[in-house]
């Protein structure tokens, strides 16, 4: 179970990257918006989002049930995997803020995106933090699921990787806000 939420995961993340990337772009005005490849792409790891998120929650339950059976909780020593999980599940309550906020409405045959006010951007910047805080937790235990040994050698280049990703797609929501209520 643990090896397929490693493969589902390295999926996500790569079409994570493509929506982060050509989300910011677009938000930010350099790239023109309704390819529906894009939409596509969102829709697949939307899917695979929920999977991992099934597979997250049984494990959760799984170490629980473990847990009520030793009897011993050990919660200093389990603050980590804590994080993961309350990361995991702030990240699903942002991810339906931004599904809600990027779909828009169809009106008299033109797309009409919902007004993105402060509301609307706060709740992208904490989607941003929760996600950072989720990868960065997470990377080390996906890196050993997907079985590469070295991942000590790679691991500042990722997390060098994600955190300028990561700033990108939180400065595209500030430049979209700005596009929105000042231009």
């Amino acid at each position: 179970m643990r090896k397929c939420n490693a493969v589902i995961t390295a999926g996500i993340l790569l079409l994570f990257l493509v929506h982060l990337v050509t989300g910011a772009l677009q938000t930010a005005g350099f790239l023109s918006g309704g390819n529906i490849w894009l939409k596509w792409i969102s829709w697949v790891m939307l899917a695979l989002i929920g999977l991992h998120t099934l597979i997250g929650i049984w494990l959760t339950a799984d170490t629980l049930r473990l847990q009520r059976k030793s009897g011993a909780s050990y919660p200093q020593e389990n603050r980590l995997f804590w994080a993961r999980r309350i990361s995991g599940f702030a990240l699903m309550a942002f991810l339906v803020c931004h599904v809600l906020i990027f779909t828009g409405t169809t009106e008299n045959g033109a797309f009409r995106l919902h007004q993105f006010a402060g509301a609307e951007l706060l709740t992208q910047i904490m989607l941003i933090v929760s996600l950072g805080v989720h990868i960065l937790s997470n990377v080390t235990p996906l890196l050993i699921g997907l079985g590469i040994r070295s991942f000590r050698t790679f691991l500042p280049d990722v997390l060098a990787v994600v955190s300028v990703l990561l700033l990108a797609g939180g400065l595209g929501f500030v430049v979209y806000y700005i596009r929105w209520n000042v231009l």
